[in-house]
C-alpha cells in the first residue's frame, strides 16, 4: 500500500511542473502581465511550478548586452518565483552599475512600466522596451541595426 502512495505522490508533485510543453517561456511571461523581453533570446527549456509560481530558465550559456547605459548578465541558469505582474527572489541576473555588478532581485509591472529591483532601488523602464527580447552580445540594439538598412 505504502508503494501506491509513493507512486501518487511522485506522479501528482511532478504534474506540477511544466517544462515549456504548451508554451514557451515568452509565453507564459505574457500570460503572467509581463512582457516577453525581460527574457533575452536563447531559452532551452524552462520548469515552473505552477501551484508555488517557482521556475527555473535554462540557456545554453551566460549572456550579457546592454541597456542604455547599463549591461545585463544572466547566468546560464536562472530562478524565481513568478507572479502576475511580478518576479520575486530573481536570482541568476545581475547590472553593472558603475564598476560593480549588483544583483537584479525583483521584476515587477506597474502600469506601463517595468522595474528592475536591487533591493533599495530600483530603475523604471517603459514596457514597450521589451516588446522584443535582446540578443546576448546586442541586446535591443541588435533590432535598431537591423531595422536602419
Amino acid at each position: 500500500m505504502s508503494i501506491f502512495v509513493l507512486c501518487f505522490l511522485l506522479i501528482f508533485s511532478t504534474s506540477l511542473f511544466v517544462s515549456g510543453q504548451n508554451q514557451s517561456a515568452y509565453e507564459v511571461l505574457q500570460k503572467n502581465n509581463l512582457p516577453g523581453g525581460i527574457l533575452p533570446h536563447g531559452v532551452v527549456k524552462y520548469d515552473l511550478n505552477k501551484k508555488t509560481g517557482f521556475f527555473k530558465v535554462y540557456f545554453n550559456s551566460t549572456c550579457s548586452f546592454p541597456i542604455d547605459s547599463y549591461k545585463v548578465k544572466y547566468q546560464s541558469t536562472i530562478s524565481g518565483y513568478l507572479r502576475t505582474g511580478r518576479v520575486r527572489q530573481l536570482q541568476g541576473v545581475s547590472v553593472k552599475v558603475l564598476f560593480f555588478w549588483v544583483h537584479i532581485s525583483e521584476v515587477y509591472r506597474d502600469g506601463d512600466d517595468i522595474d528592475l529591483s536591487v533591493g533599495v532601488a530600483s530603475e523604471e523602464f517603459s514596457v514597450r522596451n521589451f516588446e522584443n527580447s535582446p540578443r546576448c552580445g546586442c541586446g535591443f540594439d541588435c533590432y535598431r541595426a537591423v531595422s536602419s538598412f
